[in-house]
């Protein structure tokens, strides 16, 4: 896949515990933008934040939280996010999206360039 200089880069702000149809949010939301074939997502885990109630979720041990901030970036050119935002608006209860322009530097999916799995 060739992804252009100029793409967006898409960031949604969920909690660990957020849930669609019985299955943790983060993943729906990656599985559904690889089945809508965008050009990539990536899950990051926070040890520690807030939101909008000023609730604090840290991963410190003396307060385990079992709700801890995950960010979702989501690359990709803005015709492709621009079709993905409706479908993420229905899975979505609550939480943080945010869209910036994003300049690419280099992306190599090229078949002939990845490395083959060990085998």
């Amino acid at each position: 896949m060739h992804l252009p200089h100029d793409a967006m880069l898409l960031r949604i702000f969920i909690g660990e515990s957020d849930r669609w149809h019985h299955q943790p949010l983060y993943e729906a939301i990656v599985l559904k933008a690889r089945e809508m074939h965008l050009a990539g997502a990536t899950v990051l885990r926070g040890p520690m934040g807030f939101g909008k109630s000023s609730r604090l979720h840290t991963a410190k041990i003396l307060r385990l939280s079992m709700d801890l901030p995950l960010v979702i970036e989501i690359v990709d050119v803005e015709e492709k996010i621009n079709s993905f935002l409706p479908v993420l608006d229905e899975m979505m209860k609550g939480g943080l999206v945010t869209l910036e322009k994003a300049r690419v530097i280099d992306y190599r999916a090229d078949p002939e360039t990845e490395i083959p799995p060990k085998t």
